[in-house]
């Protein structure tokens, strides 16, 4: 999911502090975009199978109908009872049995499909196992807001575990300031 993201940046600049200048020729349609991972139902991947289809369905499917990005999305899903899953799906969108006004709301269903109770534990165990380790303070929040979506952790909880999980230099420096932090973004 981060190589495709990074690869995404990369295509319209935004890894070079460029702006918008960079899109030039290869904006739109023409845009080139890193390949989607194929989604078989892993347990803790069906978020950022999500949201990869999400950008590529805004950069590269804009003006396709809400029935051809469904059909593309369904491509990738593949594998066991991932199949299984996507061969109901289309049956029952060939019969009409089921129709997606927007593209969205078969996102949804996905998410709701195969995310479940097991996504939640899932993001839990990751937020708990995450360590600042080498990473600057800024790649860590943004690893460890990653990690906290969906993960159930809110408020006082979550901010301990954010606590537990940086470098004990600075722990030790936010326990010794004189006013404590209430968030992680203080």
């Amino acid at each position: 999911m981060q190589a495709q993201i990074q690869a995404l940046l990369a295509a319209v600049g935004g890894g070079g502090g460029t702006g918008g200048a960079a899109m030039g020729s290869n904006a739109g349609p023409n845009m080139e975009v890193a390949k989607l991972a194929i989604f078989n139902r892993e347990v803790g991947k069906v978020e950022g199978f999500i949201t990869a289809c999400r950008l590529f369905l805004r950069m590269k499917l804009r003006g396709a109908t809400v029935e051809e990005q469904v059909q593309w999305v369904l491509s990738y899903v593949q594998g066991g009872s991932a199949d299984v899953w996507k061969e109901n799906m289309m049956e029952e969108l060939e019969v009409g049995e089921v129709e997606y006004k927007l593209a969205e709301d078969f996102l949804t269903c996905l998410k709701k499909e195969f995310g479940g109770g097991e996504e939640e534990l899932v993001k839990a165990a990751e937020l708990r196992k995450l360590e600042q380790e080498g990473r600057t303070m800024e790649e860590f929040v943004q690893e460890f807001k990653r990690a906290a979506r969906e993960s159930g952790y809110e408020g006082q909880p979550l901010i301990e575990e954010f606590k537990r999980e940086i470098n004990d230099g600075i722990q030790k420096k936010l326990m010794e300031a004189e006013n404590l932090p209430a968030s992680i973004e203080q």
